[in-house]
């Protein structure tokens, strides 16, 4: 999905919002009034984000197009979600609908005002190039939903643990048998809400004492694909892998879910209620997915999210035992990941089948010699698994199935350097395959993989870095990785790497800067320092990639204070006079985040002459660069008032 289609699609469910605004009435008239109204002043950002036309390329070409696009979909769902939402609130009659149906739907819009917020928030504007005043007029969007927030109420804090990954996209159906609560929305958790809210809870329970209609919570169909669907990435410096391979945009996610299944408590994720497929065990003795529990601990929760007993200490368990019986029950009950392979067929593109039978013997005898007790039969196979897994995406498929992604993690620590490098870019190779992404991570490849990065061989180091870009593709993955103390290891070979090993490590740390958490860990890790420096060596050639990467970091706040003490804001306005358009154009939009509301930095910029060629990009620079330059220079003016 490019930015085009990308903007048209938001504008369109802005439109489909709007559309059902006509004739609200009932309890939630006032709640969906309010949301449609903010909703629609929407527009304007995302006519922009269409006539954006074509993403930023902040580090390769093959890849730029990606980093912009990846948190669109976060926004698309979180208006998906809201459309449905009013949909069924719309009309909502307490005379029809049960005291819990009501509790429900407030839970509902809480969430959901939550979950566009937050959405609104991640988007980068300034990769987007949207202008001063559409950025403003989100800003204020952004501030009436978080009092919006608020007049809910506050939520408690295990429901606000789940509030980033609830099923918002859910409708409501009053006829429905079954009153399935899940949990979160047990009436529990409305104990601390907004008194208006309750009193309108209580006039529904009373007009309800006569009813017994049960209501459930039914998943939509349909729901529009993540970020690691939308815009799947590939390795621009990846040693083996085919650049442009068309692989299945499904994620291992998106699995088939038979109305008639229940899936048993004991699988369910407490935070996300999904079924989980990487559980892991806290310090308590409880076990969630790993991406939830480690976005619990992100956010600065020291509490079980369950037992709110605090946490010893944060390791984070893999549950074997749990996970081999969710595998075991998944294939009992059909629900596995799509493959493309059927009884020995491969489905081809044109839809029809390939026999692929003798290849998958082939690959099976290669899997089996990759635990051979010969360190040469060892390292044939793996030499040879990545010839395969570079060829095609069949083999990619094929290789997955013969279950050879957990002996090649356990070959990640071989002491053999040959059959180490060979391991890590055949795991490299393989992520390019979409489903793949979620076989590697489910094997637990991401400590053996940064410790190679860590220590191996510099192509092993280069393919680590290159590995850990393609699986933070997904957004969970973004979370697992910059948890697993990946940083670092990144920022070493940033300072420290070849120029390949240094490009890898810029890809993977601007796409893994993308989540806010991951910004901290980096800034702790010595991002700030390694790209200061590379903007002040002469003989480096990595200037575009450091301006990118600190144009995503220098709106937050620690990053902000790192930046003024590393003295870089004289280099920046040196960038400004001399260097190529398109750093000229990154160069201003930092010094802006830097500049924003502090006149210490304001002042700075001015005693150090940045007027003038501020004055002459606002004029003849590109069209970012004169709407950064400009903005810069009315801060300036109105700091020079009176």
């Amino acid at each position: 999905m490019d930015a085009v289609n990308a903007g048209g699609e938001l504008l369109a469910l802005v439109n489909d919002v709007v559309g059902v605004s006509v004739g609200f009435r009932g309890l939630f008239k006032r709640d969906c009034t309010d949301l449609v109204r903010r909703i629609a002043l929407l527009t304007h950002l995302f006519e922009e984000i269409r006539d954006f036309g074509a993403a930023l390329r902040p580090l390769d070409v093959s890849t730029s197009s990606a980093f912009p696009l990846t948190c669109l979909p976060e926004v698309a769902n979180a208006l998906q979600a809201a459309k449905r939402l009013l949909s069924v609130a719309g009309n909502f009659s307490s005379g029809t609908f049960s005291d819990g149906a009501a509790k429900k739907i407030t839970f509902q819009f809480h969430c959901v005002t939550w979950k566009l917020e937050k959405a609104l928030g991640n988007l980068p504007c300034e990769l987007f190039e949207i202008s001063e005043e559409v950025r403003e007029q989100v800003e204020l969007v952004r501030a009436q939903l978080r009092r919006a927030t608020e007049r809910y109420g506050p939520l408690s804090s295990k429901v606000v643990s789940r509030a980033p990954s609830l099923p918002l996209d859910r409708e409501i159906h009053p006829q429905k048998s079954g009153n399935r609560l899940n949990g979160s929305f047990h009436v529990e958790n409305f104990g601390n809400m907004n008194p208006e809210a309750k009193a309108r809870m209580d006039r529904v329970s009373k007009c309800n004492d006569s009813h017994s209609i049960k209501d459930q919570i039914v998943p939509e169909s349909g729901r529009l694909s993540n970020s690691s669907a939308s815009a799947e990435v590939h390795p621009s410096n990846e040693i083996d892998g085919e650049k442009g391979d068309k692989s299945a945009t499904k994620s291992i996610e998106e699995i088939k879910k038979p109305d008639s299944v229940v899936i048993p408590n004991d699988y369910l994720c407490p935070i996300s209620l999904e079924l989980m497929r990487d559980p892991v065990i806290v310090a308590t003795g409880q076990t969630y997915e790993r991406s939830y529990i480690q976005r619990w601990i992100d956010c600065g929760n020291l509490t079980c999210p369950k037992t709110q007993l605090e946490l010893q200490n944060l390791t984070l368990t893999p549950n074997y035992a749990l996970r081999s019986l969710i595998t075991q029950w998944c294939t009992k009950n059909n629900i596995e990941q799509p493959t493309g392979l059927v009884n020995g067929r491969i489905k081809k593109s044109d839809g029809t089948f390939r026999d692929v039978s003798g290849d998958i013997a082939a690959i099976e005898v290669l899997v089996r010699k990759l635990s051979s007790r010969s360190i040469e039969d060892r390292r044939a196979a793996v030499t040879e698994i990545r010839s395969l897994s570079k060829r095609s995406t069949d083999n990619r498929i094929l290789i997955a199935e013969a279950g050879a992604i957990p002996t090649l993690v356990n070959l990640l620590t071989a002491d053999d350097v040959v059959t180490q490098e060979n391991a890590v870019t055949s795991i490299l190779n393989l992520s390019i395959y979409e489903n793949n992404k979620g076989l590697i991570m489910l094997a637990g490849a991401i400590p053996s993989v940064v410790q190679v990065l860590r220590s191996g061989s510099m192509e092993a180091r280069e393919n680590a870095a290159a590995t850990l870009f393609s699986l933070s593709v997904a957004d969970e993955n973004k979370i697992i990785i910059g948890a697993s103390g990946a940083m670092p290891a990144l920022v070493e070979l940033l300072q420290n790497g070849s120029t390949r090993g240094k490009k890898d490590a810029a890809t993977a740390l601007f796409n893994l800067c993308i989540y806010q958490g991951n910004k901290s860990r980096a800034v702790k890790a010595g991002i700030i320092t390694a790209l200061s420096n590379m903007l002040t060596d002469l003989n480096n050639c990595m200037v575009d990639e450091a301006l990118t990467i600190l144009s995503v970091l220098s709106s937050h706040h620690e990053a902000k204070i790192s930046l003024v003490k590393a003295s870089i804001i004289p280099v920046l306005i040196d960038i400004l006079r001399t260097d190529l358009p398109r750093n000229k154009e990154n160069a201003t939009a930092i010094l802006l985040s830097l500049c924003k509301r502090d006149n210490e930095n304001l002042a700075c910029i001015s005693r150090l002459g940045a007027i003038v060629p501020l004055t002459d990009l606002a004029k003849s620079g590109t069209e970012r660069a004169k709407r950064k330059a400009t903005s810069l220079l009315e801060h300036l003016q109105r700091l020079q008032q009176p």
